[in-house]
């Protein structure tokens, strides 16, 4: 992954303000759609057999009919059961899902839910963060981590979750509170990493997209730490990048599995690579590609192990291209959250779609 870093630290960087799209090589693949929500989706995790699943966050409001769901086409059927999809703040939060963020299926075929239990980013429901493993097959929840202070606070939004099977390791971007969050799964310990680091931080940047300025429902500018995350193929790298920033990181794994690292030995790892345009979500392809979401130019990009920028798709209907997932048979899904128009002026569906990636 050096011509990746090479690439990026050497040309890719894109520091002006009239978010330009740069000059690529554009493989302008097809969107197939592959699923339609009238409720708002942020995540996507899609199995072995091509299941397709999407997570509903409490993000404007704390009525929603479903959390988790296995969709196709218009059609959603809540997972793995009603009760589970089923919370209000009379209800206790431990068996029921309460702010979804991010769904994500692993090398072993199981679904991961990540809870960030903070309905509409104003603070974790005490008791309600958590990782939960679920048998799709099943539909039996295998395992669950808790989460409390001192490794997430009142403040935290869990974001975005990447598991490596082979180490028995989860790890987990904290865009409320800026800092990773390492999951030993043998053991259930989490620490919370680099959380006075600047790489895990916003930059203030103004997002802005399809002609306007991204704004939170209180008209403010939104400030979101680290989000994107990214596991390498070979599960020896994380990459992750603050939403409203530009800069992208990495960090060698097994530093952050080392618990004998110091707090001062720990950041001298982390490696900046450049500046991108502003991501969401982030993932590599089993090929070593990494993908990254372009939100304020309706985009998907990526860049090739031999360091080369391509821009993968540049659509309309791209609104706020979100999160992806691969899928089989050389596939790769995103989502469109449209997070940047206010919830009263959207007039389209929010989106799955379905690429085929070109073959190395």
């Amino acid at each position: 992954m050096m011509g990746l870093a090479a690439l990026l630290l050497s040309g890719c960087n894109n520091d002006d303000d009239d978010n330009a799209a740069p000059s690529l090589t554009a493989l302008n693949l097809a969107l197939t759609p592959v699923a339609t929500s009238t409720v708002q989706w942020t995540g996507v995790a899609v199995t072995q057999q091509s299941r397709v699943f999407a997570n509903f966050p409490r993000m404007e409001t704390d009525t929603i009919p479903y959390s988790v769901a296995e969709v196709s086409g218009a059609q959603a059927t809540p997972f793995p059961d009603a009760e589970w999809n089923t919370w209000n703040r009379t209800l206790p939060p431990q068996n029921r899902f309460v702010c979804v963020q991010s769904v994500y299926v692993d090398a072993n075929n199981f679904l991961w839910v990540l809870d960030a239990a903070s309905p509409q980013m104003r603070g974790v429901v005490p008791g309600g963060a958590k990782l939960l493993k679920f048998d799709p097959t099943t539909r039996q929840l295998v395992q669950r981590i808790d989460f409390s202070e001192p490794v997430i606070f009142p403040t935290s939004y869990l974001n975005d979750v990447r598991v490596d099977t082979q180490n028995n390791f989860a790890y987990i971007t904290d865009s409320g509170a800026g800092a990773l969050i390492v999951v030993n799964l043998a053991t259930k310990s989490s620490r919370r990493l680099l959380g006075n680091h600047p790489s895990t931080k916003s930059e203030n940047l103004i997002l802005t997209v399809e002609g306007r300025v991204w704004r939170n429902r209180s008209g403010e500018l939104p400030s979101i730490d680290s989000d994107g995350l990214a596991l390498s193929p070979a599960r020896d790298y994380l990459y992750y990048h603050a939403l409203t920033g530009r800069a992208l990181y990495r960090i060698a794994t097994q530093y952050l599995r080392d618990e004998a690292l110091s707090p001062t030995q720990l950041p001298q790892r982390v490696e900046y690579l450049g500046n991108t345009n502003p991501p969401d979500g982030m993932i590599f392809d089993p090929a070593g590609n990494l993908y990254l979401t372009d939100v304020e130019n309706n985009a998907v990009t990526r860049v090739t192990p031999s360091g080369q920028l391509q821009l993968v798709v540049q659509d309309t209907q791209l609104k706020w291209p979100d999160s992806f997932s691969t899928g089989p048979d050389n596939s790769l899904y995103v989502t469109t959250s449209q997070l940047h128009i206010p919830r009263a002026q959207r007039t389209e569906p929010f989106r799955i779609f379905k690429m085929t990636l070109p073959q190395q």
